[in-house]
């Protein structure tokens, strides 16, 4: 079996066990169950069990046919066949991740109490990591990547300005890590160094353009 296939199946499994667990628990599950929690880990939104235990499974549905349909339209299609191993595995951890979500939210309506945020910061270090590591590998495309009007327009730019966001993105998913033992500090350790770096690799983008465009003047 190629890999690839097998990362498809997975996908496919997550589904479909979220899909089983939405069944099985609609009976135990209250009419409004908590579906968003503040930074102070308190509940704060609500909605009925039929969108709660629904929403997630038929988004991922949604997610996994999106991923595989845009590979098909993106005019530089055959760049994605050069990084398909990365992509696929980004497609099954961003599924995983969705589901590790679910499968919290489900045991907190179901009255086990935990701090959300602290539980949550290992995987959302993982998905900052494998950014890095799906950003070093992807070739210019329309959809994955550090798409700015400057590395689209320009081969080298894209190269340059994702070999550092690589490191960036990877050092962001190192510091979300630290939530875990500071969940205090969340809103610093996982949004800031991301949104910085976001910042940073646009920035750098139009600098790395504008000095080739000046050295062809």
């Amino acid at each position: 079996m190629k890999l690839r296939n097998l990362k498809l199946i997975l996908s496919i499994v997550i589904i479909f066990v979220s899909f089983i667990l939405a069944i099985y628990l609609y009976p135990q599950m209250p009419f409004m169950m908590v579906t968003h929690w503040g930074i102070d880990n308190q509940p704060n939104g609500y909605s009925t069990k039929n969108f709660a235990l629904f929403f997630m499974p038929i988004l991922s549905i949604f997610l996994l046919g999106l991923f595989l349909f845009l590979p098909k339209i993106d005019p530089y299609k055959n760049n994605f066949k050069q990084f398909s191993q990365y992509y696929d595995s980004f497609i099954l951890l961003m599924l995983s991740f969705l589901f590790y979500i679910y499968v919290l939210s489900l045991f907190w309506n179901l009255n086990y109490r935990f701090n959300m945020i602290q539980l949550l910061s290992p995987a959302l270090a993982a998905m900052y990591f494998y950014a890095g590591v799906l950003t070093s590998k992807a070739k210019r495309n329309w959809f994955v990547g550090i798409r700015t009007p400057w590395t689209m327009s320009n081969e080298t730019v894209w190269q340059r300005t994702h070999q550092i966001g690589s490191k960036l993105f990877k050092f962001t998913g190192v510091i979300a890590l630290l939530s875990i033992f500071w969940p205090q500090f969340s809103i610093f350790l996982i949004l800031i160094p991301v949104l910085i770096s976001s910042i940073f690799v646009f920035v750098y983008s139009y600098w790395e353009y504008r000095k080739i465009i000046f050295k062809k003047i």
